[in-house]
């Protein structure tokens, strides 16, 4: 498992009974988490005196319960700084266990040895964005939510990234990338972060079961001559690890080369010293 243990300003403090404690800097937040089906007792301070607390319904969805937490806030990581904010289903706009690898393709981006291009696909908030950028890359960053990429945007402002050279794109994903290959645009590393179901700007349906393998295929004729890494990541659970290792193992290994290799995503639990699973990530490497 590919761990996401260099966090100092973000913990889960402890889990239990389909619920996380965490840390967010100076506030502590319960949010519910699927992956948690056991029952161990709730000792901490914090599952009674949250800042913040994200109710499951029954019925789908939920809502949030506040308890003295600002509207905004941020946190920092190697560097970066990240603005959060709690808005619907249960989200705070980062996904910390993607410090794993951050700290992966950061590190050959900056061992590279000359300009390294990144596409950056359902890239959200930007977190993944930020990191390619620190390290030197020029990003290309696509979402099709207009108010994600503005948060985006916001990050890159204060992380001190602004005027890095990223390109912010607001569009379906699928579609800007036939586009690129059209006008012949090439990057030497695409990152995706593909949803389990979504809709484009013009309500075109996402299902990842169906769309990944085209869309992996899509971006592989999207590679430069001499390509540094794709990364794949899902939160989806049907998706193993194994079965990201194979699609970037039929796509990307008979034209290029390199390696794959396939991980579950997960932090460490600091009251038991354990792993929580968090997704999984596909690796190709030259």
């Amino acid at each position: 498992m590919w761990l996401a243990d260099q966090w100092k300003d973000y913990e889960v403090i402890d889990c239990s009974r389909g619920e996380k404690l965490e840390r967010w800097g100076d506030y502590l937040l319960v949010r519910p988490d699927p992956q948690v089906i056991w029952d161990t007792p709730k000792k901490h301070r914090g599952w009674k005196q949250p800042n913040g607390h994200y109710h499951r319904s029954s019925k789908g969805g939920g809502e949030w319960e506040f308890f003295d937490l600002p509207q905004q806030w941020s946190i920092g990581y190697k560097g970066l700084t990240f603005n959060l904010k709690p808005f619907s289903f249960k989200h705070t706009g980062l996904f910390p266990e993607q410090a794993a690898n951050w700290d992966w393709f950061g590190e050959k981006i900056r061992k590279a040895g000359r300009p390294v291009k990144v596409l950056n696909l359902f890239a959200y908030t930007g977190g993944a964005t930020m990191a390619a950028a620190q390290a030197g890359a020029a990003v290309t960053h696509v979402d099709a939510s207009k108010g994600m990429v503005g948060w985006a945007k916001e990050n890159a402002h204060s992380c001190g990234l602004a005027d890095r050279p990223i390109r912010w794109i607001v569009d379906d994903c699928v579609k800007f990338v036939e586009r690129e290959i059209r006008r012949g645009n090439r990057y030497d590393a695409i990152i995706m972060d593909p949803p389990s179901y979504g809709r484009g700007p013009k309500g075109e349906i996402w299902k990842i079961e169906d769309a990944i393998h085209p869309l992996v295929r899509l971006c592989a004729d999207l590679l430069s001559d001499a390509p540094l890494f794709f990364l794949i990541n899902s939160y989806t659970t049907g998706l193993a690890p194994a079965v990201l290792s194979y699609l970037l193992g039929v796509e990307i290994i008979p034209r290029f080369g390199g390696r794959v290799q396939a991980q579950e995503v997960g932090l460490p639990v600091t009251r038991t010293g354990l792993v929580l699973p968090c997704g999984a990530s596909g690796r190709w490497e030259a």
